[in-house]
């Protein structure tokens, strides 16, 4: 497979997906959600395949979610609602459902959608550099479904409303007291740490895991169906100028103004 915004590799049962956009801290466009889909469709029917690793390129970022100089406030075109459109949504679907465990190895910034990536994989193990955060009603965004119901079964309600509310930014540190990682370690441990991860589980029964992947699932696998309504609702939003503003205010690197809509 010839790929342009990711490397997918698989070597000795583990499938590594990369998002490689490090000039734009791995942010996804349509191409890359596409390529991602083709990827884990893939390891899905892959028998030799065991485990799936999720990563971003370059150091700095896991990835900055879904990528704002490129959204055309208001369209529906393919590039038009990056973060909430169908092509996320599918990546969502496939990283829940294939039958092996998922590991999000997070380094740098794991922001907005990138955040949702890392936290709707099965485990994740993170840098100790690493920074967590939403970013939604900063830009004129949310994610109605996954991004907040999900994460509030993570780390609990109290703190994804904080998370949301807020659009702060969390270090690793604290990203793992309130449950939203697995596991941190140094910079340049993350790579052993991954591969120590992946022979444990490929050493298990591959039907148990997949049993016990749809298991834990099947209590929020309702959530889809929740991300769909929120989507069309989402889809209305994105075409008013509440929402422009502030896509505007993030491509001009300025505070956004939303003080006119609070009625």
């Amino acid at each position: 497979m010839n790929f342009e915004d990711i490397i997918y590799e698989k070597t000795d049962g583990v499938a590594t997906v990369t998002i490689n956009r490090p000039e734009t801290l791995n942010a996804f466009r349509d191409l890359t959600l596409r390529e991602m889909i083709a990827a884990l469709k893939d390891a899905w029917g892959d028998t030799e395949t065991g485990v799936v690793v999720l990563r971003g390129a370059g150091g700095k970022a896991f990835s900055s979610g879904g990528d704002m100089k490129r959204r055309k406030p208001g369209s529906g075109g393919e590039d038009g609602l990056l973060g909430v459109g169908d092509y996320l949504s599918q990546v969502h679907y496939l990283i829940r459902n294939i039958p092996k465990p998922v590991i999000a190895a997070v380094r740098g910034y794991a922001i907005g959608g990138g955040n949702i990536l890392q936290f709707i994989c099965d485990l994740t193990i993170a840098s100790s550099d690493s920074v967590f955060g939403q970013v939604g009603p900063r830009v004129g965004s949310v994610d109605p479904g996954f991004g907040t119901a999900y994460l509030s079964r993570l780390i609990g309600e109290r703190k994804a409303r904080e998370m949301w509310y807020l659009c702060r930014q969390y270090s690793a540190r604290e990203a793992l007291e309130m449950g939203l990682v697995n596991r941190v370690v140094p910079p340049d441990e993350l790579d052993s740490e991954v591969f120590r991860w992946c022979e444990e589980i490929l050493s298990k029964s591959p039907t148990a895991l997949k049993l016990a992947k749809y298991s834990f699932n099947s209590e929020t696998d309702g959530l889809f169906g929740i991300s769909s309504m929120g989507k069309a609702s989402l889809d209305l939003f994105k075409a008013t100028e509440e929402a422009a503003e502030g896509t505007r205010a993030f491509v001009e690197k300025r505070p956004p103004d939303f003080s006119r809509y609070r009625k």
